[in-house]
């Protein structure tokens, strides 16, 4: 049987940091079944999913944690057993000069109507013409499978005038992604 390990890294970037941990999970036996790793702030950040054998799961754990010394903050967690909830796939792009409260903002709409956040991935860049900065962002959701996207797009579109962003919304399924 196999189990999941859901793994977060923090520390220094540096050169190599993914090839050592990779090189760990290998001599476990594991497999690198999907990540998500960023250079934030001269900071490196990953997420990362390994499967491998129940048998040899605590002494990839022991060896992962044993990063540390390194320097690498490292937190491992077991996956579950129960497979997630079948939810219809929605894209959303989101861009505005930048300002605090929008992801929190638009995040609560989310959760208000359900809506997980699967995927967010945000950045901020010099905005053309006006020296300020230009916010993006684009996500992944999961709606309730019995709900409309017409409730949600009416929500999240009085938001977008208040936090004065432009934001759009993709059916993901109908638009074949």
């Amino acid at each position: 049987m196999k189990t999941s390990l859901i793994l977060t890294l923090l520390g220094p970037d540096r050169p190599g940091l993914v090839s050592v941990v990779a090189a760990r999970a290998k001599l476990a036996g594991a497999n690198w079944m999907e990540s998500r790793m960023a250079q934030l702030a001269g900071q490196f950040a990953g997420v990362v999913r390994l499967e491998v054998d129940s048998e040899a799961a605590d002494h990839l754990e022991a060896v992962l944690r044993a990063l540390e010394g390194e320097g690498l903050h490292v937190t491992v967690e077991r996956g579950r057993d129960t497979p997630a909830p079948v939810r219809h796939r929605v894209q959303m792009e989101l861009v505005g000069h930048d300002h605090p409260g929008i992801v929190q903002d638009i995040a609560a709409v989310l959760a208000g109507h359900g809506v997980t956040i699967d995927m967010l991935e945000t950045e901020c860049e010099p905005a053309p013409m006006s020296g300020g900065l230009l916010f993006r962002a684009r996500a992944e959701l999961g709606m309730p499978t019995e709900m409309g996207l017409d409730g949600l797009q009416d929500d999240l579109e009085a938001i977008a005038n208040e936090l004065m962003v432009d934001l759009e919304l993709h059916d993901a399924e109908r638009a074949g992604g």
